[in-house]
């Protein structure tokens, strides 16, 4: 049986409560994703504090079913880079409607994505679909999706905290990455956050967030 653990909440008082959820939109509002990356390399450490925040992320029955795998190896992130841009020339070329192709254009998108060598990291988010039992026998995992959306959203948010950058990447085929990082069947890669710093003169669409009051309602 698991002993109940001293809940250590801290209560602020409601200036300063008010400053610091202010201060946090102010500084979230200016994370833009980037696909121009530098490949100066990210200090030791900084990345692993990332991920360990992200690992603080709530998850159904407590399961965490997240792997994170972190690619520094450019061997590697050659392969990663070779295999998804056959997946992208596929899907530009014959799975993509015209119409998919014309909502991505406003954000430069396209079969070639060299930031999959240039940046100095590649964390790859892998879904614990299942555990695995010693024998074999597996073990059912609850609101899996979930759990690992708030872990990687929490991640980003990570990354942009530390002053870094990032770019959420998702093939329409990700299944070789599970061949080229050897995770197991029961693990789904969910996303290739690429990260690092901008190139110089990196640029970034010119977008609008919707307004406030299409999103929220009150009642």
């Amino acid at each position: 049986m698991t002993l109940p653990l001293l809940f250590t909440y801290q209560e602020c008082p409601v200036t300063e409560m008010k400053r610091r959820a202010l201060e946090f939109y102010e500084e979230m509002r200016r994370r833009r994703t980037v696909r121009d990356f530098s490949d100066r390399p990210i200090p030791e450490g900084v990345i692993e504090n990332c991920i360990r925040t992200a690992a603080t992320a709530p998850s159904g029955a407590n399961i965490q079913p997240w792997h994170f795998v972190v690619v520094r190896d450019p061997s590697v992130k050659q392969r990663i880079h070779e295999e998804a841009e056959k997946i992208e020339h596929d899907f530009y070329t014959s799975k993509a409607t015209r119409k998919w192709v014309e909502a991505l254009r406003p954000l430069h998108t396209g079969p070639s994505k060299p930031f999959l060598k240039t940046a100095p990291v590649l964390i790859v988010i892998f879904a614990e679909l299942y555990g695995l039992l010693p024998s074999g026998e597996k073990v059912k995992h609850y609101y899996v999706k979930e759990s690992i959306g708030i872990a990687t959203g929490m991640l980003i948010s990570s990354i942009h905290h530390a002053g870094l950058v990032s770019l959420t990447y998702t093939p329409y085929k990700m299944g070789f990455l599970n061949k080229i990082l050897s995770r197991p069947v029961n693990e789904k890669p969910f996303m290739i956050l690429v990260v690092g710093y901008p190139a110089e003169g990196a640029v970034v669409p010119n977008i609008t967030k919707k307004p406030f009051e299409e999103i929220v309602t009150y009642v």
